[in-house]
């Protein structure tokens, strides 16, 4: 096979057209489904979906984990029960609202309705956290991620995908990642294009 591709262009090998494949694939996925208007999980939900659509594309699949019930059921539980903490809150933002329209000069009404509406933010953002993680932990199950996204994915892309929506990067790389793709993450700026 890499004769033949050899033949076609000096230096062309199966596993650098697999690479190229890969990530005009990355990059044509990151603009039909990245929402400019997404919060960071939806964001980083995107760019799984993305880097998904490569590893289908590359063949990387994974036996789903022994444990994927589990992990599945806890995080339903989690998310059940930060539902639970999102009604009572509510009820306690309710009443901090009432009170705090009634007693519009007393700081202490203020202060109180400001606390339980930034309680009631706080728990909306974990459940819309978990919700997220749910879905992709889902879509992820027999596909394998990593090999893609370190071994066939320019990482500029990716590093350039994060700058410009704003996207932290240590929530597409890990710690030895970024030391890895340190090269992409100091030379790639937000408009570039592969």
């Amino acid at each position: 096979m890499n004769e033949y591709l050899s033949s076609l262009m000096a230096g062309l090998t199966a596993k650098v057209f697999r690479t190229y494949n890969a990530s005009w694939t990355l990059q044509q996925q990151l603009k039909e489904l990245t929402d400019p208007k997404s919060d960071i999980p939806n964001l980083v939900l995107t760019y799984n979906r993305a880097n998904r659509a490569v590893a289908i594309l590359c063949n990387h699949q994974r036996a789903v984990p022994k444990n994927f019930d589990k992990q599945m059921d806890n995080l339903s539980k989690q998310k059940q029960d930060k539902m639970e903490a999102l009604q009572e809150q509510k009820k306690a933002y309710k009443a901090a609202k009432h009170y705090y329209r009634d007693h519009r000069n007393d700081d202490k009404a203020k202060k109180r309705y400001e606390v339980e509406k930034r309680k009631m933010e706080r728990i909306n953002d974990a459940l819309i956290k978990l919700k997220v993680k749910e879905t992709d932990k889902e879509e992820n199950k027999t596909i394998a991620l990593g090999t893609s996204k370190l071994n066939y994915l320019d990482p500029r892309i990716s590093v350039a995908w994060t700058k410009k929506f704003d996207v932290p990067i240590e929530k597409i790389y890990n710690k030895t990642q970024r030391e890895k793709f340190l090269w992409a993450i100091e030379m790639a700026t937000e408009d570039f294009e592969w």
